[in-house]
């Protein structure tokens, strides 16, 4: 009888393991980028994204992670741009006499974060830069009034 060898793909054999699928969806909820999670296999980022091509339960344990992250992450900066209370505990030293309290903490809400929701949610309405259009039938008209130089006083100028 006659064996068939099998052909030969060439090139170096794969880096890719299976147990890399629940690492990777770990890295992700660490909020690493592609190039991150690449270095930590030992490879290049050419070699990570032709893994997410070559292996689907590769990409979709990526795109989970980071859905899920950015998910938590985008629940934390509303609290913060709404306000928000948590339960905590307070503990003190009088004389010698430990007392723990159950206590409730409140944070007001922050400008800023909500300034930065609201930029990336709503673009058109809260960027710094407001495009206006001015089309209508009417046109616009500038006058310009060119008055001459005249010495004056330096301590009344601007």
């Amino acid at each position: 009888m006659t064996q068939i060898k099998e052909k030969n793909k060439g090139g170096r054999p794969t880096d890719y393991k299976n147990e890399h699928v629940e690492l990777v969806y770990k890295y992700c909820l660490l909020g690493l980028i592609d190039i991150q999670m690449a270095d930590l296999f030992g490879v290049s980022e050419v070699t990570f994204n032709a893994w997410k091509k070559k292996y689907p339960e590769f990409l979709k344990s990526i795109r989970l992670g980071k859905e899920i992250a950015d998910a938590d992450v985008a629940l934390k900066l509303r609290e913060r741009a709404m306000g928000y209370s948590h339960p905590d505990t307070h503990i003190s030293n009088f004389q010698g006499d430990i007392t723990v309290t159950p206590i409730t903490k409140h944070y007001a809400p922050d400008t800023a974060a909500a300034i930065f929701w609201l930029k990336n949610r709503k673009p058109k309405l809260w960027r710094e830069k407001q495009e206006i259009s001015l089309k209508g039938d009417t046109p616009l008209r500038y006058e310009f009034i060119l008055k001459p130089r005249t010495e004056e006083d330096p301590s009344k100028r601007r």
